[in-house]
């Protein structure tokens, strides 16, 4: 990363946490608290009955509290990232950070804590007596040796899970991919011969937890900044001289003489490639070191072809990412009420996670990394936001704590265990994650129309530094300046067109011109559209490939906008152009439409408009379920705009559509499942998540209503069915929202 680069990420950053609320977290209430009875419910008086029954029973906190779901994320800040030593309250970030991570990918809500003492006895203390508020503790940026201590002493004294991440979720993700580059070297572990380099806590787990799977003590050599950790090395810790060995060697250069393995959890740099060419055929190389690999992968295969390599980076194939256990990992356990985490729950949790990459690959997952990934050496560890994790490491871990007799609770029918993990979340999320790895894997060039406004700058500096692709900024000159204003060292590296000066503009006169000479427009009309309306110059650089996709809407109403872009752009052959909101919560998605363009739409194209929404549903991840709403359900109470409802489903049904739609019917019933149910001959299996409005007047003020009053995050409105990937934002989006559309468009979620 570039000095620039991270200095326009800080700047970034420290935005992100600053806007509206501050920090990444916030309480929500999950039960109604609206009137007087649902305060003497949660509150007194009503809160004396749990009470009363948690003293005669404490295991009925978990049915009567949230303590099952709730985590500690805690720190005493001694070990920040790779910052150092900075104290509790500036690895508050980092630890509300982690508790982000938890939410998203297991749906386990968790507190941070930052403990202002670097004292270990205080430390334990302090936690040892939250254990009555938690189901977990995840400790966290604890420095060593002093996080052995710490986690251990919790461990004997706690009845929950104790678990810190950098040496455990380090741990598990390494030995997942240990497990698949062993098994295509045909490599047995008990004879395999491993150098770890690195003796911190992340090294010693790691070195612990393939021990336990299997690796003889004597097969590991260790070494630190000194050199190789041997039997009666003065300097050394107790943690460290657990894995001492009988050797002969110094130096990590004779350690990695004819080694099968290199773990790398130490620096930058730290391994050559003439050491590489020392080792065993087929060498297994796992340079972890952050932000930068002990040998980069190119390095490492340019000296060894026959390599296999992973390290910390999403940039590099087979990334040791702990996102991929952690968040899994405490799922399980909380499930089954566990006790603690022990090694069998890590061994089955990483022999879980080498399974699940030599499997088949999800085509979502194939088409956001803009290749066919396949088991193999550059394939040994899955993806981080391969959506099958959720179901498939929670439940070995479940199934390991029942095996291991720690399970207080154990499960009974793990298929059904299954579809309830897979329940817990949104597929909207996943998919949108995997649009902006698409969108890196293949950057596309996306067309900024309104590139003096700050906001748009954001937007497009984030476009860019994030890898998503090219921003192309429409805009006067001083747009430059703009940039520099924002950060930006080198504007010049972003593409800029002024209207006024552009060598573009006489062949996009002609463009314009062609198009609607025959419409009333005269020359100096389209030269004068070109020269002073952006949107009007931004879409015919669009229709002339000069990008991608594009993105407007700040500065002009939705409809002025679309005014404006019609001009050059049609919509799709034999489409009905509509927006559609996504309103979308933790474990639920809805997508509404048509909430921008067509105000009182025929049957035929409101059944167009179902096609096209159930569509973008499905390359989401979801299988749509779609309900053409209405004041009237099945004809009660009777109206006199009833019959384009009505006839939208008879479009549908003479289309022979594969996917359900049922109408017309009100919301209630189309999103409650117990007033559905009074309607037994009704075609939805189950709730609705698409929702067709009868008219713009409806669907546009029901998406503002949510948006302004209700809890879900909305994304859009997005305009599908153009003939080009343009998308109007609102006037009030932020350069995050800005960013979405972008890589939505480019990369064909949407359009």
């Amino acid at each position: 990363m570039t000095e620039e680069t991270s200095a326009q990420l800080d700047r970034e950053a420290l935005l992100f946490h600053s806007e509206g609320r501050p920090g990444k977290i916030e309480v929500i209430a999950s039960k109604p608290v609206a009137t007087q009875r649902d305060l003497a419910l949660a509150y007194s008086p009503g809160v004396a009955a749990p009470v009363r029954a948690i003293a005669a029973d404490p295991a009925t906190a978990y049915d009567y509290t949230a303590k099952g779901n709730l985590v500690a994320v805690i720190s005493n800040g001694t070990a920040i990232l790779g910052l150092g030593n900075l104290g509790a309250l500036a690895s508050k970030p980092v630890m509300e950070g982690k508790a982000v991570l938890f939410k998203r990918f297991a749906d386990v809500d968790s507190i941070d804590i930052e403990v202002k003492t670097e004292d270990v006895d205080r430390f334990i203390e302090c936690v040892e007596l939250l254990e009555p508020t938690f189901g977990g503790i995840n400790l966290e940026d604890i420095k060593s040796p002093e996080c052995f201590v710490i986690e251990q002493a919790l461990r004997e004294r706690m009845n929950i899970p104790v678990f810190h991440d950098d040496q455990h979720g380090t741990a598990i993700i390494a030995a997942a991919g240990l497990i698949n580059a062993l098994y295509l070297t045909d490599r047995d572990i008990k004879t395999t011969r491993v150098v770890m380099n690195g003796a911190g806590a992340a090294a010693i787990a790691c070195a612990e937890l393939i021990k336990a799977m299997g690796l003889p003590g004597e097969n590991l050599m260790m070494c630190d900044r000194t050199g190789v950790i041997w039997r009666g090395r003065a300097g050394v810790n107790q943690w460290q001289s657990a894995h001492a060995v009988d050797t002969d060697c110094r130096t990590l250069t004779e350690a990695l003489m004819g080694a099968d393995v290199f773990m790398g959890l130490s620096a930058a740099g730290a391994v050559s490639q003439e050491m590489v060419r020392g080792m065993a055929p087929r060498p297994i190389i796992f340079a972890m070191a952050n932000p930068d690999p002990e040998i980069t992968p190119p390095d490492a295969k340019a000296a060894r072809p026959d390599a296999i390599v992973a390290t910390g980076r999403s940039d590099y194939p087979n990334q040791v990412n702990n996102v991929l256990g952690f968040p899994f990992i405490f799922r399980g356990a909380l499930d089954v009420r566990a006790t603690g985490i022990n090694d069998a729950m890590k061994i089955a949790a990483a022999n879980a996670l080498a399974e699940l990459a030599r499997q088949q690959v999800p085509e979502e997952v194939a088409m956001a990394y803009g290749v066919r990934h396949s088991f193999g050496p550059d394939y040994i560890i899955p993806a981080p936001f391969d959506p099958r994790l959720m179901e498939v490491v929670p439940a070995a871990v479940a199934k390991a704590a029942m095996e291991t007799g720690v399970a207080t609770r154990p499960i009974s029918d793990f298929d059904n265990y299954r579809h309830c993990l897979r329940a817990r979340l949104n597929p909207t999320t996943s998919v949108l994650q995997l649009a902006y790895e698409g969108a890196r894997a293949r950057p596309k060039r996306v067309l900024f129309a309104e590139g003096e406004e700050e906001v748009v700058l954001r937007a497009a500096i984030s476009f860019q530094e994030s890898g998503y692709g090219t921003p192309v900024l429409v805009g006067r000159d001083d747009v430059p300046e703009r940039l520099r204003a924002l950060g930006v060292d080198d504007p010049a590296r972003f593409e800029l067109h002024n209207s006024r000066n552009s060598p573009l503009v006489p062949k996009m006169v002609e463009f314009l011109y062609a198009r609607l000479q025959r419409r009333g427009y005269l020359r100096r009309d389209c030269e004068r559209m070109i020269n002073q309306d952006r949107n009007v110059f931004g879409a015919v650089m669009l229709q002339l490939g000069e990008a991608d996709a594009m993105i407007t809407g700040i500065t002009r109403t939705y409809a002025h906008a679309m005014r404006e872009v019609r001009r050059v752009i049609d919509p799709a052959a034999g489409r009905t152009p509509f927006g559609v909101h996504l309103m979308v919560g933790q474990s639920h998605t809805v997508f509404m439409a048509d909430t921008t363009l067509n105000e009182r739409p025929s049957a035929e194209e409101l059944a167009d408009i179902a096609e096209g929404t159930a569509a973008v549903a499905r390359r989401m991840g979801h299988e749509p379920r779609v309900a053409f709403l209405s004041y009237s359900t099945f004809g009660n109470p009777e109206g006199r705009w009833l019959d384009n409802i009505r006839d939208a489903v008879k479009v549908l049904d003479q289309r022979g559509v594969s996917f359900e739609f049922e109408g017309e019917m009100a919301p209630d019933v189309a999103l409650n499942p117990r007033q559905l149910a009074n309607y037994p001959f009704a075609r939805l299996s189950g709730p609705a998540n698409v929702l067709v409005l009868p008219g713009l007047q409806s669907a546009n003020i029901s998406a503002k209503l949510l948006r302004e009053l209700g809890g879900d995050s909305v994304i859009g409105p997005m305009l599908v069915g153009m003939e080009k990937p343009v998308q109007i934002a609102p006037m009030t989006s932020t350069a995050s929202e800005l960013v979405t559309l972008a890589v939505l468009a480019a990369g064909g979620i949407v359009g």
